[in-house]
């Protein structure tokens, strides 16, 4: 099926330009025009009804789909560990697009849909606009969406190239340079970083700040002390319970996220280790929970609030057909509390 991405590119303007140029803008000027009508002609371009009515904002549904290993996002997704960090980035999402007056959809019934049929159950939906969370974009639906012409946001994902999409992301590698610097600064040279799986570009993203720190301070990442595990707390506490009854050569942690960390803190309890007298350990989030752990857990705060009413902001830009929606990268802020100490001999 030919889109306006293809007439677009036929006709060297932006997508926003087709679309303008389809709702009879008065902008646009007789020549663009003739090109953006000689290229829907010559491609064979039947205009989508459904989305001019988005372009013109009859449509006030956005949707909100996490799409993991084989899964959908669901209400009941939202109680796993892996999951708790996006808790607050729904909650941001829905509260900015009330805001704007937009409605939230979340589309858990779709996870087992082919690529076409997702995108034909949004359009179904009159769904004027997506806010993908955390998603593979080898994803045979992501690949679907974005050749489609319905504006889209991902969170915490680098988004393929299209003239409908952009992205919104926290600054992991500074992130991680931070809390990686301040292990340094208190003595620490063998530091081991238990990381989420590395396929993951958020995971790459954190390794590649540790990296930097590590390279500043003239310390070299030893490749036996880089871990890898799934990002939820049962994953983390059974992958350092194992590397505990292997070696104990190492004096602090760098965890890929705070719910891994809080699994982390058990095994090092279990195998009568102390925090941080013993292994400092860091985590990555900030999660209200971190707050409450025994000891309170040293973290890099993501900005969710910022993040999530970023998203929507872009979101609705994009439905609004406006050009050169530039993506969000959010700072992140390292919180010192007590599960970081320094090195004692």
């Amino acid at each position: 099926m030919v889109t306006s991405e293809q007439v677009a590119q036929l006709a060297g303007v932006s997508r926003a330009t087709v679309s303008r140029v389809l709702n009879g803008s008065t902008r646009i000027s007789a020549e663009t025009k003739e090109r953006v009508h000689a290229a829907i002609k010559e491609l064979g371009y039947e205009p989508n009804i459904a989305a001019q009515n988005l372009a013109r904002q009859s449509s006030r549904m956005l949707a909100l789909s996490l799409f993991g290993e084989d899964e959908g996002l669901a209400i009941s997704h939202l109680g796993r560990t892996e999951n708790f960090f996006y808790v607050d980035m729904v909650r941001s999402v829905d509260r900015a697009a009330i805001a704007a007056g937009y409605d939230l959809f979340l589309p858990s019934l779709l996870h087992n849909s082919s690529p076409q049929d997702y995108v034909r159950s949004l359009r179904a939906r009159h769904v004027a606009g997506v806010i993908m969370l955390a998603v593979d974009l080898a994803d045979p639906r992501i690949q679907a969406l974005l050749h489609s012409d319905i504006p889209t946001v991902f969170v915490d994902t680098i988004q393929g190239q299209a003239s409908h999409a952009t992205f919104v992301k926290s600054d992991h590698m500074d992130g991680a340079r931070q809390v990686t610097e301040h292990l340094i600064a208190l003595g620490h040279t063998r530091i081991a970083f238990m990381m989420g799986p590395l396929t993951d570009p958020v995971s790459t993203e954190r390794l590649l700040g540790s990296q930097q720190a590590l390279a500043r301070a003239g310390l070299p990442l030893l490749p036996d002390l880089l871990w890898q595990a799934g990002w939820n707390t049962e994953d983390a506490y059974q992958a350092l319970k194992m590397r505990l009854s292997q070696r104990r050569d190492f004096t602090a942690i760098v965890a890929g996220s705070d719910m891994m960390a809080i699994g982390m803190l058990r095994a090092l309890h279990e195998s009568g280790l102390s925090v941080p007298g013993d292994v400092s350990l860091t985590g990555f989030d900030d999660l209200v929970l971190t707050q409450y752990t025994t000891p309170p857990l040293t973290t890099v705060r993501q900005d969710r609030e910022v993040m999530g009413s970023g998203a929507v902001q872009r979101l609705i830009a994009l439905i609004e057909g406006r050009e050169d929606v530039s993506p969000l990268i959010v700072p992140t802020q390292l919180v010192v509390r007590e599960s970081t100490g320094p090195l004692t001999e």
